[in-house]
């Protein structure tokens, strides 16, 4: 499997609301719930009033599009990252997931998923 690191620096963010500025960037994952609206975008894209935030976030894309009938791609991730006390972050779009660590953190994950047999690109 194929990983593509993601050359940009990202935030997570608890907004209370979502204008099309907020939108722009190349990077921008938005959930909705009854409790929460949360944002993950590049940092230099924050909002300026966010509720709450976390900055220092590194990210990479599992390339190609994912069918929704695979089943267990991002257990064995979570797992190698987690064994190595490495925390994670996880947004899935319609196409595939993305997954991302604490900025000093990266360097360590990709290391260890690039022994463990993934590609990182």
């Amino acid at each position: 499997m194929e990983l593509k690191k993601i050359d940009h620096d990202f935030t997570i963010c608890k907004v209370a609301a979502i204008t099309a500025e907020d939108l722009q960037g190349d990077f921008c994952f938005v959930g909705k719930t009854d409790e929460e609206l949360s944002l993950v975008c590049l940092t230099e894209h924050v909002p300026q009033q966010t509720l709450a935030r976390d900055d220092g976030w590194k990210g990479f894309r599992i390339q190609g599009v994912l069918d929704f009938s695979l089943i267990g791609i991002l257990s064995p991730i979570a797992r190698l990252l987690a064994d190595s006390k490495i925390g994670i972050f996880v947004v899935s779009t319609f196409n595939t997931d993305y997954i991302f660590v604490k900025k000093d953190a990266f360097d360590a994950a990709v290391r260890i998923l690039s022994k463990a047999g993934y590609k990182v690109i």
